[in-house]
């Protein structure tokens, strides 16, 4: 008995150590927690028929086990990933192929739907879905939606409660004390599934028969939230491109400042410069000519001048509808199978989808007014430096006096 003891807490620690080594933040249902409560009841249903202690020592190894491949691999392989890591660990402590092989069987029974055949296999099965009949199966159920989520199973979660109906009803309890002790709340949950199904899906015939012009008026509702629906799209959508226009017309605008004043530049520096070195008079015009040219191109450079971000989210981000999928900023180093999962979990939440519209326009509008504000103070510049030059030229021309030649009338023109 001490030997079992011993080994039993060995696993407990490997284990522990394992779901530390290994975090993963994905795993809100499959965690230690539910390892941990599995053990439990396996103890407990176990006392009940005060089983043998070689036999509890199987069912509990392959409680600690039984999903430790979750950590490893996807969840259809995960049974024969956690057999593995079991073995692994099993051969360094005991070297007993008959108890290995047990409780590989034991964790495999753990399958879905199972076919258990001995006491054993009942009970690890029984303390498996043991919250199948709690009241906080809503709870669970929740955290398993949400781990098939984050786990990148999509396709697993559409119609989540009527697959969770489904699983319920397929499900049973195989040994009389779970069933006298949990039939009746899985029962419950199963009444509380059927319920909200049909809230969702407005499940009335009888009031829609026996209500007059019932189903016209519910066309026409539908019809009416049809176009609804089909004038705020379009409304979205040319506000889109509305925004999009305009911003390619703002760096138009940029592209036609940089250019101009690109050739003023130019030339003052090839014609202007060395005309100053002999009528010096017509270097401050110049010199004035020359900066205002140059700052209006860097304000027409910083109104084009794209800012990138990050370029990443995270599962918690789309979660939580923090992020705009829609903008390429958000995910332009993200790997291309989670942004797929990101968009069809943003494609599936109509509020998600549309708050994120809304959001992108709002973005556009930004970057907009920063470009147009931009633009309009480099075209500013460009207008008071271009006065202030031809006027400082005009002043430079005429107040300049130009020197006359000096004759020395001392010197003889026949000398």
């Amino acid at each position: 008995m001490s030997t079992y003891n011993a080994l039993l807490i060995d696993a407990e620690s490997y284990v522990k150590e394992l779901f530390k080594q290994h975090h993963n933040a994905n795993l809100v249902f499959h965690n230690l927690e539910h390892t941990e409560k599995v053990v439990e009841r396996v103890y407990e249903i176990a006392s009940h028929y005060k089983i043998p202690d070689k036999e509890l020592l199987e069912l509990t190894l392959a409680a600690w086990f039984h999903d430790t491949g979750h950590l490893m691999t996807d969840p259809a392989d995960h049974e024969e990933k956690s057999v593995a890591v079991m073995e692994a660990f099993m051969r360094n402590k005991a070297n007993d192929e008959e108890l290995i092989s047990k409780i590989a069987a034991l964790i495999r029974m753990t399958r879905f739907p199972p076919a258990p055949q001995t006491l054993q296999e009942m009970i690890i099965c029984d303390a498996d879905t043991y919250h199948f009949g709690l009241p906080d199966f809503k709870q669970t159920n929740k955290a398993m939606k949400k781990e098939l989520v984050l786990r990148n199973m999509n396709t697993m979660v559409l119609d989540w409660e009527k697959n969770s109906l489904e699983l319920l009803e397929k499900h049973q309890f195989y040994t009389t004390y779970c069933i006298g002790l949990l039939q009746k709340g899985k029962d419950k949950n199963i009444k509380r599934l059927n319920k909200k199904i049909n809230k969702t899906e407005g499940l009335n015939v009888s009031e829609t028969l026996l209500v007059p012009g019932r189903e016209d008026a519910e066309a026409a509702a539908k019809r009416k939230n049809s176009l609804v629906s089909r004038g705020i799209q379009t409304m979205l959508r040319l506000t889109s491109e509305n925004h999009v226009e305009l911003s390619n017309m703002a760096d138009g605008k940029a592209s036609i400042l940089i250019s101009v004043n690109a050739i003023i530049i130019s030339v003052i520096l090839s014609v202007l410069v060395r005309r100053i070195e002999v009528d010096t008079h017509l270097t401050l015009p110049t010199f004035i000519f020359l900066a205002s040219s140059l700052a209006t191109i860097i304000i027409a450079i910083m109104a084009t001048r794209p800012k990138v971000s990050q370029g990443n989210f995270s599962r918690e981000d789309i979660l939580n509808k923090s992020t705009n999928l829609l903008f390429f900023g958000n995910f332009y180093k993200t790997k291309v199978n989670e942004y797929q999962w990101a968009m069809n979990t943003m494609m599936r939440d109509p509020d998600y989808l549309y708050s994120s519209l809304i959001m992108d326009i709002h973005q556009l509008g930004v970057v907009l007014a920063r470009k147009y504000k931009l633009i309009r103070l480099a075209y500013t510049v460009f207008m008071i430096g271009l006065f202030i030059s031809v006027i400082a030229f005009m002043i430079a021309i005429l107040v300049h006096q130009p020197q006359q030649p000096v004759i020395n009338s001392n010197v003889s023109p026949y000398s």
